[in-house]
């Protein structure tokens, strides 16, 4: 089955697009990735988004219409991926997250994506799932991280010991124990790590007046030098000593937080390349203060993707402190590290709509049970 995958993270970069084809039942599965792509949000969109992630107020017509927006966004990605290939059957389409609230004491979290998959299946006449966070969150989880699942069934290894960390806006981690293990899957463990390239990049767009959006391989940060006295003082912060299962999203790490760290940088002299070798240090150091915390065991290799997996600087860093791990990406061992997210969504998709698996892992979310993901959305016919 050819399948879609859609994924738009909290950098708010673009939506990544696969196309992927899917063989298989339940959890043997054979994932070819036919097509890969990252379309831009329109500039006016993507800075409506980026002002509802910080808290702008939106009147409920406003609201609408840039869940309308994303959705054909979203849409009109899925008919590009496409193009040169047969139809594809299926979309699994994540939307874009404007707020996240984890659940506290014995209240349920709340997690709202925008880009409604009614609308994308009638514009692309291709049945949708989305809305996949929900189910894990009525459930009591924290509906985050969704992809580790996916990540046991691709990456894990018969002797090694690894994790996954994906750098995308926000960092998570998926720890794999050797699946000869005997019971495996139960020791599979994931949560959010903490800021991934949201505070870089926010940094970066604010010194540059908004001419750059991202320290590209993280050369500006490499000629600075870190501050560690603050990223020591940083990590004292509440989320980073709360075992799992967790999450977060920008309503923590996002313009307001940035704002305070930068304001504590006045008590020192840090130059701009400075500033930014000390914000890709607090991500460095928050990855490995949550491994040697909370993993059973260091791991024999860490994989990483998303974005920051680009960043040559932060990559050296995160390998200069784990120093009895190999620092790899997903790329080298045979999994696209710039779009596993969307393959990630693409096959939570087929597991909801073609084998009625469920998706979650809840020892990694929290939730009280193993849940199907995602709401299915048929278009109309004639």
């Amino acid at each position: 089955m050819k399948v879609i995958g859609l994924m738009s993270g909290t950098s708010i970069d673009g939506i990544d697009t696969v196309l992927v084809e899917i063989e298989g039942e339940k959890l043997d599965l054979k994932v070819q990735l036919l097509a890969g792509e990252t379309y831009p949000y329109p500039p006016q969109i993507r800075e409506k988004i980026l002002r509802v992630c910080s808290g702008h107020p939106l009147s409920m017509e406003e609201l609408a219409g840039l869940d309308d927006a994303i959705a054909y966004n979203f849409a009109q990605a899925a008919q590009q991926i496409q193009q040169g290939y047969p139809q594809a059957e299926l979309i699994g389409s994540h939307g874009q997250t404007v707020y996240h609230r984890p659940p506290e004491n014995s209240q349920l979290g709340y997690s709202l994506q925008l880009g409604r998959g009614e609308l994308i299946a009638n514009t692309t006449g291709i049945t949708t799932v989305s809305n996949f966070r929900v189910a894990d969150i009525a459930a009591g989880g924290q509906g985050a991280p969704l992809v580790s699942k996916i990540d046991a069934y691709l990456l894990t290894h018969p002797h090694k010991h690894r994790t996954v960390q994906n750098l995308g806006g926000i960092g998570n981690v998926t720890y794999l124990p050797p699946n000869s293990e005997l019971n495996w899957e139960r020791e599979v463990f994931g949560w959010d790590t903490g800021p991934g390239n949201v505070l870089l990049d926010l940094a970066v767009e604010k010194l540059t007046d908004g001419h750059q959006t991202y320290d590209r391989n993280g050369e500006w940060a490499a000629q600075g030098h870190p501050c560690q006295k603050l990223v020591h003082r940083w990590l004292e912060q509440d989320f980073f000593l709360q075992p799992p299962p967790k999450s977060t999203g920008r309503e923590l790490f996002g313009s307001d937080y940035l704002a305070r760290c930068w304001q504590e940088a006045q008590e020192e002299t840090l130059t701009e390349a400075d500033w930014l070798a000390t914000l890709t240090e607090f991500t460095v150091a928050s990855i490995v203060h949550s491994y040697r915390t909370f993993l059973p065991r260091m791991p024999d290799e860490v994989l990483l993707c998303g974005g920051g997996s680009r960043n040559l600087y932060l990559r050296q860093r995160l390998q200069g402190e784990l120093t009895s791990a190999k620092v790899l990406t997903t790329d080298e061992v045979g999994l696209n590290g710039d779009y596993k997210e969307a393959v990630a969504f693409a096959i939570l998709a087929y597991w909801r709509y073609h084998c009625s698996v469920s998706g979650n892992l809840p020892q990694v979310t929290g939730a009280k049970q193993a849940v199907l993901l995602g709401e299915i959305h048929h278009p109309l016919i004639g």
